[in-house]
């Protein structure tokens, strides 16, 4: 009581916590003027939104943030934008961006037997390679959910929907790998109003016609909804520019058949931050100052499916590889297919990778048609941190086991270095836990 009446000493007014959404802000063009109008006037927020009101945040906005660039005042409004029926590439290109946040459809948990496909070659050949992936995936899926609980059969200790539900989510794990990247799904992107202009305008001239064209039509939706936040001026060197570097850096085609770990780590700030370290209890995070104490860089070839997943983590840097048929499908899809069917996948695989090569497309086009069991190399860089907090989470037992792995190794990679790690060691099993993953309606009591 002593300390609290002694902080507010000349404070003249009570203090307030007063939060803003929905309810008293109209949009999030709105949201920002408030929060602007802060900086330059020292009067109550109530105020401030009471007179975004009266006026309207299109004037401010015209005049402050995209005439004078005030980028910061773009980061205080924020927005959903929901995308429908595109390629499993086109969503990994707009979750490329450091900031992202949202969420996609899981093939982990769906059956995307159904989902129409993009097929940009608009060919019979084409249509014809994506349909035989996905003649391949419900026949795997068929055949793996009677395998499967003759390999892991029901016990008393398991509920029965949530052993039910395991048993479906393990044979999407494994059919996954025969899904074509050119397969639609579904995602959400949540972001704010700078961002979406900043990363809109990389997208706009990606290499993949399908990302660019989606990207004119995100932003065409913006500025009908938001009119006076995207009228951003457009310079031709820019625009030069960042063709450029899409050319160069927007796929990496790194033929990496091997895992590789390289430390560049400060010793001298480990040993005083040690105690940090080694006192560290699971599940708790490093604190955000020992980024400082360095860099690791790992490289290894994995799946571009279990890639997916990995990539939105976004404290790190990682490069996007390009799919292609080079380092070759990962053997765990197959081994995991009951043995009568195998030798028919792997034919089938094998005839499905002649006809890709067949095709009349470039490299970037001829991903749609490559399933997503294929191997790509690699490469993400991240602080000292960050690279703890990947390695465990990704090794908990309900990630996806070719992922799973790579966790495993990078968990201890860190600890041979004498970083104390809480990754999970065990081997790939069958879990329930995957089966109470889920969101389902509340029954009323």
């Amino acid at each position: 009581m002593n300390i609290e009446k002694n902080y507010l000493v000349g404070i003249q007014k009570p203090r307030e916590i007063i939060i803003l959404d929905g309810t008293n802000v109209p949009s999030p063009p709105d949201m920002a003027m408030i929060q602007a109008l802060y900086s330059r006037n020292p009067r109550s927020i109530r105020e401030h939104v009471d007179k975004v009101k009266e006026v309207g945040s299109g004037k401010f906005l015209e005049q402050f943030y995209v005439g004078y660039g005030h980028k910061s005042i773009g980061d205080c409004g924020t927005t959903t934008i929901c995308v429908e029926q595109v390629s499993m590439l086109c969503v990994k290109a707009i979750q490329h961006w450091p900031l992202y946040n949202g969420q996609e459809a899981s093939t982990r948990y769906l059956d995307f037997s159904e989902m129409p496909i993009i097929n940009p070659l608009g060919t019979d050949k084409g249509k014809s390679i994506q349909e035989r992936w996905i003649s391949l995936y419900t026949r795997a899926l068929e055949v793996l959910m009677k395998d499967l609980k003759i390999r892991f059969p029901f016990k008393d200790e398991y509920s029965p929907s949530d052993y039910e539900k395991t048993i479906k989510t393990r044979a999407f794990d494994i059919a996954r790998g025969f899904l074509p990247a050119g397969m639609s799904t579904m995602v959400s992107w949540h972001t704010n109003l700078r961002q979406a202009a900043d990363h809109l305008k990389i997208l706009l001239l990606h290499p993949l016609e399908e990302v660019r064209f989606t990207a004119d039509e995100i932003l065409t939706a913006l500025k009908e909804r938001y009119s006076n936040s995207f009228g951003q001026k457009v310079y031709d060197d820019e625009q030069a520019y960042i063709s450029l570097c899409q050319r160069l850096v927007a796929y990496q085609e790194l033929i990496i058949d091997r895992r590789l770990a390289k430390f560049d780590l400060d010793q001298y700030k480990i040993l005083k931050f040690r105690t940090l370290f080694d006192s560290r209890p699971p599940k708790s995070e490093l604190p955000n100052e020992l980024r400082s104490c360095g860099s690791v860089n790992f490289q290894f070839p994995l799946d571009f499916g279990s890639f997916r997943d990995l990539q939105r983590q976004r404290s790190m840097v990682c490069t996007m590889p390009i799919l292609t048929t080079r380092i070759g499908f990962h053997p765990w899809y197959i081994s995991q297919l009951p043995e009568s069917f195998r030798k028919e996948a792997s034919e089938e695989i094998l005839a499905l990778r002649v006809k890709i090569s067949s095709l009349d497309a470039d490299r970037f086009v001829r991903q749609y048609y490559i399933a997503m069991g294929y191997c790509v190399g690699v490469e993400i860089n991240c602080n000292l941190p960050s690279a703890v907090y990947i390695a465990e989470l990704r090794s908990g037992v309900t990630v996806h086991p070719t992922l799973r792995t790579i966790a495993q190794w990078m968990g201890y990679e860190l600890e041979v270095r004498g970083i104390r790690m809480h990754h999970d060691r065990s081997e790939d099993t069958f879990s329930c836990k995957r089966g109470k993953q889920d969101i389902v309606e509340k029954k009323p009591s």
